[in-house]
């Protein structure tokens, strides 16, 4: 069986250097061997990284509870059918948890609504429809909007379609600056023997977000201050913004502000690499063993929602949005009898030095 290691010598023999976008591309989808296409168990104490779902229920019921604030006016005015639109599913836990709250405390609710999810491997699509299978009937599956649309007649989305950690998994070019030359280059990915190596590649055409950088900002940057962009991610919210007629689209993941962007703690830019809970700067070894991510550049997605038409309705902290979610179910009685374990998970997913450290939210609307 071909492994992503082998996948990635290939190409470079084939064609010389890639950028770090195609190797992330190789090392974590590669048909059948890649990072996520092979490791079920990649969330929680025994598998490489915690995440809100991991944490518990709470954290799904508590969307759960937000969504059908946004989704009961739509139900009512009975213009067409509502979805839930989950992109990035994973193993189908968080899908599990908002499903079962709503058929226990949303029955009206739970009985008219979709839940599609957005999934382009059907190895991943198995173990989504192992833990859904209880919600079978509720359930669709999708490979990408394209095979959504097509499938659907007449298809107009009106619903909530959001991700949770899927955007910090798109591959990134990965740009370093010349403080000698003035000018920009990409980080790219070599053979030296059997290792993998960085070498640095010049581009005649850099993405705007560098390019028209304000020179007294360039002139301050340290020698080899390397950020990351992706295209990949601003393209797949241009997409999700194209389906959406009224509703939301929501974007939970760890990234930064535009204050943020440029900080002199992070010299080599934000990618990190995970396995069994240890975070490694190590990008380029064991390929398909260990998770590549970088955080979010949600100015970038931002702007390519407002430019598809979308109105940004709140951009703040997953501590912020939780706690805001919480105070009006409270008020409506939604969880009026925390039992130990709500309360733990409630802290930490809003406690700085857990999940709420780095987590950001996004919410864009339509109609």
């Amino acid at each position: 069986m071909k492994m992503p290691t082998d996948a990635i010598r290939e190409e470079i023999l084939k064609s010389g250097a890639i950028s770090f976008a195609r190797f992330m591309e190789l090392a974590l989808y590669c048909p059948e061997t890649g990072y996520y296409e092979t490791k079920k168990d990649t969330v929680g104490r025994a598998g490489d990284f915690i995440t809100s779902v991991s944490v518990g229920k709470f954290f799904g019921e508590l969307l759960a509870f937000q969504f059908a604030e946004w989704l009961e006016i739509e139900v009512r005015s009975r213009k067409s059918e509502v979805r839930i639109v989950e992109a990035g599913a994973h193993d189908g836990k968080l899908a599990a948890d908002i499903l079962n709250w709503l058929q226990i405390h949303r029955p009206k609710l739970f009985a008219e609504i979709e839940y599609v999810i957005i999934e382009p491997s059907t190895r991943r699509q198995e173990w989504q429809q192992n833990t859904l299978k209880s919600f079978a009937r509720r359930v669709n599956w999708f490979a990408d909007f394209e095979n959504f649309q097509f499938k659907i007649k007449n298809f107009k989305l009106r619903g909530v379609l959001f991700s949770n950690e899927l955007l910090d998994a798109f591959p990134v070019h990965r740009y370093g600056w010349d403080a000698k030359e003035k000018n920009w280059f990409e980080w790219g990915v070599a053979l030296t023997g059997e290792k993998f190596t960085w070498v640095k590649m010049r581009q005649q055409d850099l993405p705007s977000a560098i390019s028209h950088l304000p020179s007294a900002l360039l002139s301050v940057l340290p020698d080899n201050y390397t950020i990351e962009i992706s295209p990949a991610a601003e393209n797949w919210w241009r997409a999700a913004a194209g389906i959406l007629e009224i509703g939301k689209l929501l974007a939970i993941d760890y990234g930064f502000n535009a204050d943020e962007q440029f900080s002199p703690a992070r010299l080599n830019g934000t990618l990190r690499a995970y396995h069994r809970h240890h975070v490694s700067d190590d990008l380029l070894a064991h390929p398909g063993e260990q998770d590549l991510t970088a955080h979010v550049n949600f100015p970038a997605i931002q702007k390519a929602g407002e430019e598809a038409g979308l109105k940004t309705e709140l951009f703040c902290t997953q501590p912020q949005f939780i706690t805001h979610i919480f105070k009006k179910a409270v008020a409506k009685k939604a969880f009026a009898n925390l039992d130990a374990k709500q309360v733990r998970q409630f802290q930490s997913l809003t406690h700085p030095e857990h999940l709420g450290r780095a987590f950001r939210v996004l919410v864009q609307s339509r109609g």
